[in-house]
């Protein structure tokens, strides 16, 4: 590779990321920015029409309140919502944030029909719900509908594709203020130096931290989007801002080895889940009542129902089946057209999780006849779905108690710590069970609060060119490794001189797999542990110094494995100062079996000082708004 052209883009907002919360952001963003003579700028790491964790397609929407007044909608209140959100994360969220979400998602959701998304309705046009807060859809072309309504907002122009944003940048004349970022081109010698007045991290989670269940020829099918690497995380981490719940990972439970929803199962089919005796282990109400009030709570919270589960398997009453033969011979029973709710079930999967059909075939499985194998995943680190790890943001400001307001330098709504940094889906965090409508109608809401930032503090941010050719330098750094170290071997992929980002990868996951309540591990882990893993993650971080790369697309994944492994090391860091099984299921404090509400029904928050290698580890309190 030659030396890279430099690219340079001025602009007035950046949103880094064009999923599902950056595409919100961006059509929000337009509309305020047009008024105002801004400019939006959106830069993705692949082609927004088909990245994020909606890229293959999505069953439902999983966030829809139904405020409107018309039967046919639905009857939910955001504050029901509210008080679903924080008992399902046994008794902890940021309240403001889910609130504002559950006001404004509905709009957002007639949005997306709008634009051409077809949603499930009834003979009298009534929305078909799949649960209390899902609605069902043809959902395959669930993200080039949205990617084409953002496109036509913001302006092809202004969209950046195939760019790996690698460092945000800050004001050389405020180092608590953020003034762009700088990536590289996945395709060509590019270097790029975005210049921007607001910056919205919109990212998705990260995945891959831990060893995945799936080996040998079936590596690489998780659950979650595969090119979620933590880098939302990562690039906010080194900037200072501070995080919230880090400690939190999301364990789904889906069919064994194809990961496919069970959702539309459970609350849609009325399907139910029995051990390998025929038992409907969920009914053993005393195998969670030593965690009240919460397994009182109902619907019974989702780490408790993964606990249920984990007994089932670890007192040898496995293996656990989805009951798909029973729940479709009731429903023939019932007099259902039992040809359209097949048709229905297979659309289930293919919608969104083609591989559990592939495996339906390949193990010669009807589900009208035959059941098939459930299991709990790897953990997965993320603020969107049933996981509420990310940064400490700002809330609107109507709602925002006062406390929370207090730990922000400026008020503007999803903003972070650092002025002109806001983080929106998997990144902003606390405030969970966004899915997809409610991950773009948070990126509405930065969005508009960006523009108002703006508007408002009128920030003439400066870069620092010193610090660009700094990180121009590292960002290569990998090529140049590899050129030099090459002839020490007669194999690239074995040598004294350098690792490779696979390599690095694995021995990640071998980490937190077996030392920070991993699958491996039954999800258990103890003090000992934990600080056995930060002793493994700090070799892991001095030998990633001399990570190789042969090419862009492996430059690309030397940066995706910088920014797991930070990831990594603050969701250790977060484990180990939270002393207490907060939530059994999710993990568990050998040491610290039990819930504390008394001491640790709390945010446990964090900030990391790069120049000094130091981290932070503070309490925030918990502050309810709907009893």
């Amino acid at each position: 590779m030659g030396e890279p052209e430099v690219k340079r883009v001025e602009t007035d907002i950046l949103i880094i990321g064009g999923g599902f919360s950056g595409c919100g952001a961006a059509y929000e963003a337009a509309y305020w920015a047009k008024a105002a003579g801004l400019k939006v700028t959106l830069v993705e790491k692949a082609a927004v029409e088909r990245s994020g964790a909606v890229a293959q397609g999505l069953s439902a929407i999983n966030t829809y309140m139904g405020m409107s007044g018309k039967a046919e909608y639905g009857q939910n209140q955001p504050e029901d919502f509210v008080k679903y959100v924080t008992t399902d994360m046994m008794g902890i969220a940021r309240e403001d944030l889910t609130y504002d979400i559950a006001r404004h998602v509905d709009g957002t959701v007639h949005l997306f029909e709008k634009w051409g998304l077809p949603i499930f309705k009834d003979e009298n046009g009534k929305y078909i719900r799949e649960g209390p807060w899902q609605l069902l859809i043809h959902g395959e072309s669930y993200k080039p509908i949205i990617a084409e309504a953002t496109k036509m907002a913001i302006g092809e122009e202004n969209i950046y594709e195939r760019i790996m944003i690698t460092h945000l940048l800050m004001d050389k004349n405020d180092p608590k203020r953020v003034a762009g970022a700088v990536g590289f081109s996945v395709r060509k010698d590019e270097f790029y130096v975005f210049k921007a007045k607001a910056v919205i991290i919109a990212t998705g989670g990260a995945t891959l931290l831990f060893r995945p269940r799936s080996t040998g020829e079936g590596m690489g099918r998780i659950w979650y989007a595969v090119f979620n690497t933590g880098s939302g995380y990562a690039m906010g981490i080194q900037a200072g801002a501070e995080l919230t719940q880090m400690e939190h990972r999301f364990i789904p439970f889906r069919y064994k080895d194809g990961y496919g929803p069970v959702g539309a199962w459970f609350l849609f089919f009325k399907c139910t889940a029995t051990n390998a005796y025929g038992e409907e282990y969920i009914k053993k109400t005393e195998t969670i009542a030593q965690y009240e009030p919460y397994a009182s709570a109902t619907p019974t919270p989702t780490p408790l129902r993964n606990h249920q589960f984990l007994v089932e398997l670890t007192e040898g009453r496995g293996p656990v089946y989805m009951r798909t033969d029973l729940a479709i011979a009731k429903l023939k029973e019932e007099g259902a057209d039992l040809k359209h709710l097949l048709n229905e079930a297979w659309e289930d999967f293919l919608d969104m999780t083609v591989s559990q059909a592939l495996l339906w075939a390949a193990q010669n499985i009807d589900p009208a006849e035959s059941p098939s194998e459930a299991y709990t995943a790897e953990p997965y680190i993320m603020g969107s779905h049933s996981g509420c790890s990310g940064f400490w943001v700002c809330g609107p400001e109507d709602v925002m108690p006062e406390e929370y307001k207090k730990t922000f330098p400026l008020v503007y709504n999803r903003m972070t710590t650092v002025k002109g940094l806001f983080a929106v889906g998997d990144n902003a965090g606390a405030n969970p069970h966004k899915f997809s409508s409610g991950s773009f109608t948070e990126g509405r809401l930065a969005g508009k609060a960006a523009v108002k930032y703006i508007v408002e503090q009128n920030p003439t941010p400066e870069i620092d060119e010193a610090k660009v050719d700094e990180l121009k330098e590292l960002i290569y750094r990998p090529f140049k490794i590899f050129e030099e170290n090459k002839n020490a071997s007669t194999r690239e992929d074995v040598n004294p001189n350098y690792l490779l980002p696979k390599q690095a990868l694995w021995r990640l996951q071998k980490i937190m797999d077996e030392y920070a309540a991993g699958a491996t591990t039954w999800y258990k882990t103890n003090e000992k542990m934990l600080e056995r893993a930060l002793e493994l993650l700090q070799m892991l971080k001095e030998d990633c110094e001399k990570l190789a790369a042969r090419d862009l697309h492996e430059l690309l994944r030397c940066w995706e494995m910088h920014h797991r492994l930070l990831t990594a090391e603050a969701h250790v860091r977060h484990m180990l100062f939270r002393q207490e099984t907060r939530w059994p299921g999710y993990y568990y404090r050998t040491d610290y079996p039990k819930i504390d509400d008394d001491n640790w029904k709390v945010f446990v928050n964090s900030t990391y000082d790069a120049e000094k290698d130091e981290w932070t580890l503070t309490k925030r309190p918990y502050v309810q708004l709907v009893s």
